[in-house]
């Protein structure tokens, strides 16, 4: 009966999706040993889960989006260091941005004119999201008076909070967004204005693309399989025009279980090089950098280093290694704590 009470009033009502998580305040976190979710669950699998949006694809004449796409490509002036995944955690976050080089001791920024680049999955698991939305932005803003930048990616969990699917928030989570005194049973509505599509932090999040390339590396939380190497732009721009609010539905390629947000193709064992190859050269870079899986004994590489799985579930989650990936004069290296 819940679900198709938050399907129909989705659209009337926008912040719908929390009512799940406030009649099962089970949104806590999922045990580690058990494997993430490939793709936001639907409604009819999870009392907890938001419903999943009808997906179709972006009318160009009814996009009013008020963005632009933007370049896929910026050139490495450089030293560049990557960070995975960091959910939540605020010290772990701190430790890597000190260990790329990136700030001090006091979170100022000191890396000078370093590329630093984050591949998403800030949010869930922790209790110290905004903290890390905050500091990040901050930075960006240094960086750049500094001759650095700061490039942020969406990841899957980006995705998920926005279309309400709260599965993996902790307690602190919900805290963490409420303004003005909001009681506890409310703390899903203070995320749930914070993160669903045009809210504060939304915007925030729609300045993040998909894909970047710097240089001669391509990164992405998932990966890139050959058939999502065209149209990158536009695909970056879609997803950021709809954490902004402005199209009412995802575009497919934020949903696809195969896209670039939720792709596990590249961060598997038995790894398709052959695939991997065609990827890279429709892109014409000589690596990809991924995040999404944890590789909880550190960073890993594979096919000869042309792919860099650098989620080391640094998270207190997870507890694994600090680890960043430095790339410099087309030499990628590993830097540990």
């Amino acid at each position: 009966m819940l679900p198709t009470i938050l399907r129909a009033s989705r659209r009337t009502w926008p912040y719908a999706g929390h009512l799940a998580c406030i009649f099962v305040f089970a949104c806590q976190g999922k045990s580690k040993t058990e494997p993430e979710e490939p793709r936001p669950q639907l409604p009819s699998e999870s009392a907890t889960a938001a419903p999943t949006p009808v997906v179709q694809a972006v009318d160009p004449a009814k996009d009013d989006c008020p963005i632009k796409a933007r370049p896929l490509r910026h050139e490495q002036r450089g030293r560049l260091v990557a960070i995975g995944d960091l959910h939540g955690d605020l010290a772990a976050t701190r430790r890597a941005l000190r260990l790329a080089g990136a700030i001090g001791e006091t979170d100022a920024w000191v890396g000078g004119d370093l590329l630093l680049v984050q591949t998403g999955d800030i949010l869930d698991r922790g209790d110290d999201e905004q903290g890390i939305l905050d500091l990040f932005e901050k930075l960006s803003e240094e960086a750049k008076a500094a001759g650095g930048e700061v490039f942020q990616l969406q990841g899957n969990h980006e995705l998920m909070n926005a279309m309400g699917d709260f599965r993996y928030v902790t307690r602190g989570g919900f805290v963490d967004f409420v303004e003005g005194g909001v009681s506890v049973p409310l703390t899903a509505e203070a995320r749930s204005r914070a993160l669903f599509p045009g809210g504060r932090y939304a915007k925030k999040l729609a300045d993040h693309d998909m894909v970047t390339i710097v240089g001669d590396s391509v990164f992405v939380h998932g990966g890139v399989l050959p058939r999502f190497t065209e149209g990158l732009e536009k695909s970056n721009r879609d997803a950021r025009c709809y954490l902004l609010g402005a199209l009412e539905e995802p575009p497919p390629v934020v949903l696809d279980p195969e896209g670039p947000l939720w792709t596990r193709a590249f961060s598997k064992p038995e790894t398709d090089c052959a695939e991997l190859a065609r990827a890279l050269d429709g892109l014409g870079v000589a690596r990809m950098v991924v995040g999404h899986t944890p590789q909880l004994g550190g960073i890993t590489s594979a096919c000869g280093d042309k792919v860099w799985r650098i989620d080391t579930g640094m998270a207190s989650y997870y507890r694994g290694p600090t680890e960043v990936l430095e790339i410099d004069q087309g030499v990628a290296k590993v830097l540990r704590q």
